[in-house]
Parts: C-alpha cells; sequence; structure tokens
C-alpha cells in the first residue's frame, strides 16, 4: 500500500514537472525565489503602518518572522535531516525522467517543502488577520504558485508540497490565535491598496519574464 502511494506521489510529480518552453522555466525560477516577493510584503507592512501605526505593523511583521520561524526550523531542522526523503532531482532511479532547469537542484532532502510551509503559515496568518476574502484568496495562491514552482523545478514531490502546506496552515492559525488580541482588529484596512499590492506584483513578474528570455 505505502509502495503504491510513493509511485502515485512520484507519477503526479514527473506529470507536473518541467516543460519545453524556456519562459515557462524563467517564470518558475523567479517565483521560487524569496526575494522577488520581498516587496510585496514590504508593501503590505506599509499599508498596516498607514492604517494602524508602527506599534502593530511590528507586531504584524514579529507575527510573520514567527510563522516562517517555526515553519521552517520544523521542516529544514527537524523532519527532513529525520526523514533523509531525496528530492525528486537528487534521486538516482529518476535522472532520467526528472526536468531540471539550469541544474537546480535545491538541497539535499526535500520532506516536507520549506517553500510550501513558510508562504502557507504567512498566507493564513495574514488572511486570518485581514479578514479579507479577497487577500485570503490572492495570498493563498501566491503560496500555491510558489508550491508549483516546487514541483515544476523537479525539487519537491507532490507529498513534500501537501505536508508542507498543512503545517504552513497550523503554523499560521497557531500564530494568529496566540498574537490576535495584542494587534487588535484590521477591519479598518482598505481592501482595495492591499489586492493592488499583491496583484502588481504578480504583473510585474509576468511582465519581466519575456524579457528575461530572449
Amino acid at each position: 500500500m505505502f509502495d503504491r502511494l510513493l509511485e502515485f506521489d512520484r507519477s503526479i510529480t514527473l506529470a507536473l514537472n518541467g516543460s519545453d518552453s524556456i519562459v515557462m522555466d524563467k517564470l518558475m525560477m523567479i517565483v521560487t525565489s524569496t526575494i522577488v516577493w520581498i516587496p510585496m510584503g514590504l508593501f503590505l507592512l506599509y499599508i498596516i503602518y498607514r492604517y494602524k501605526g508602527l506599534k502593530t505593523t511590528i507586531l504584524v511583521f514579529g507575527g510573520i518572522m514567527l510563522c516562517v520561524f517555526f515553519a521552517d526550523m520544523v521542516a529544514a531542522g527537524i523532519i527532513k535531516p529525520l526523514v533523509g526523503r531525496l528530492r525528486p532531482s537528487n534521486e538516482p532511479m529518476l535522472i532520467d525522467k526528472i526536468d531540471l532547469v539550469n541544474n537546480y537542484r535545491g538541497g539535499w532532502y526535500g520532506f516536507f517543502s520549506c517553500h510550501a510551509a513558510n508562504t502557507m503559515s504567512v498566507a493564513v496568518f495574514l488572511s486570518l488577520l485581514l479578514h479579507r476574502w479577497s487577500i485570503a484568496l490572492l495570498l493563498v495562491l501566491w503560496s500555491l504558485l510558489n508550491c508549483w514552482s516546487r514541483l515544476y523545478l523537479g525539487v519537491h514531490y507532490m507529498g513534500d508540497i501537501l505536508v508542507g502546506l498543512m503545517w504552513g496552515a497550523i503554523v499560521g492559525w497557531s500564530i494568529y490565535m496566540i498574537m490576535r488580541r495584542s494587534i487588535g482588529s484590521m477591519q479598518e484596512i482598505s481592501v482595495r491598496p492591499a489586492n493592488t499590492a499583491i496583484l502588481i506584483t504578480f504583473a510585474v513578474i509576468v511582465v519581466m519574464v519575456p524579457i528575461l528570455a530572449t
């Protein structure tokens, strides 16, 4: 039963891995980079600062850092070395099947995905704080886009991603429950600039891809 599950996991991963498109290769390498999303995060923090002031902004930033810390610490510091599951990009039996981009392989072990855990923890934390369905949708899409990039690049199995998403959601919800009274209500924050910040980031990435691919 477990062997069948692993084979199913490999099959889904290979189906979602790679393409013959240089543009898609460039897009996924950009999406998977943490640094490209920093402006979006800074703009969201600026919006919170405008409406709620410095103290609340610092608390929100601290909550985000706690989300990433606990999501990443468990994934990278405990589970990956403990389980020791090779990434698809490092798996000898998949060496002729996996499609790599610029020979990018990630680290040695892949279970479970830090990208999935980190992004989903932040998405859940901010979604619960801001309490707007449109922001929540965009933040979850941002997390899933990051997850897709990891599958596309062949550095994670689908199982790595799913477990990472579940752990990230637990971490984000937990940090929110701990900090919600300290941070207070975010109801007065306008949804439009927050959504605009996320959508502009998506648009800039899409525009950058064809330029970099030439």
